[in-house]
């Protein structure tokens, strides 16, 4: 998730060298980057044993349902337009740290979890004083 996350913020930077934001017609390179972004953690949300990768799926969809409307309406307001496309991507780093919390407070406890690839090894759990 990391790397997607990294990924589409690269290209939205490299986006903003060439192209300056307009909000007012349909943004064509941030559908790109949007596409990109739901395919990605849609396909990882598919593959993974874990509940929140879901989640973040779901959040990078909404911007794509904001591109849909701008292409159905031309007159939606760009400041809703923007919203639609920006807003879901805050809680994202959040949900990240807390899975991460998570997963490592489970590690602590000696959970056996599931790999989230098939050729992966379980997780050993590690115990205190050995």
């Amino acid at each position: 998730m990391a790397a997607i996350a990294v990924t589409m913020v690269g290209l939205d930077q490299l986006l903003h060298a060439f192209v300056p934001p307009n909000f007012a017609s349909l943004d064509t390179g941030h559908l790109a980057i949007d596409l990109f972004g739901a395919a990605a953690t849609v396909t990882l949300a598919l593959f993974a044993h874990r509940f929140w990768p879901m989640c973040i799926a779901v959040l990078h969809l909404v911007p794509l349902l904001a591109h849909t409307s701008r292409i159905i309406d031309v007159a939606l307001h760009p400041a809703a337009y923007l919203a639609m496309q920006v807003a879901t991507s805050w809680p994202v780093p959040a949900i990240l740290i807390l899975a991460t919390w998570r997963h490592q407070r489970r590690l602590a406890r000696g959970d056996n979890e599931p790999s989230w690839q098939i050729s992966s090894r379980r997780s050993i759990p590690t115990t205190a004083g050995k």
